[in-house]
């Protein structure tokens, strides 16, 4: 696995860990919930070595990415019973491949238009954020 010192994600520090919490390793990549919780369930699969664009993967690796990230976004769907999920795959300022599952609800937050990265409003008690986590699993 390629390992970059820089970055949160190969380096598996605090700072990955103040943002979301590890719920599972899936075929070529790990998901992770949010901490911040304004969008009910939302995770984030992250790719296993430090790649910074889908085009840098073969393509059996990119298919195994994006069934990671179909996967999730079932168990999600499955789970919280959003009315839509959208799909964010950013990186400006982290070039490691990943995609935020962001499930949507209508007459919530954002409904009918782009999310925010990290609005900062909702967070959780441990006891909450394991009850979503077993959720997501029993669905994954």
């Amino acid at each position: 696995m390629e390992l970059n010192k820089e970055c949160l994600y190969c380096m598996e520090d605090e700072r990955r860990d103040n943002l979301m919490i590890e719920i599972a390793k899936l075929d070529v990549s790990t998901v992770f919930l949010f901490k911040e919780q304004t969008y009910t369930g939302r995770c984030n699969v992250v790719y296993k070595d430090h790649v910074k664009e889908l085009f840098d993967l073969e393509q059996d690796e990119l298919a195994a990415f994006m069934n990671d990230v179909k996967k999730v976004a079932a168990a999600v769907n499955k789970a919280f019973e959003p009315s839509k999920i959208n799909y964010g795959a950013y990186g400006d300022t982290l070039h490691h491949l990943h995609m935020h599952i962001v499930p949507k609800y209508e007459n919530k937050e954002n409904w009918g238009s782009t999310f925010e990265m990290n609005p900062g409003k909702t967070y959780l008690t441990d006891t909450e954020y394991q009850e979503m986590i077993d959720k997501i699993k029993e669905a994954l």
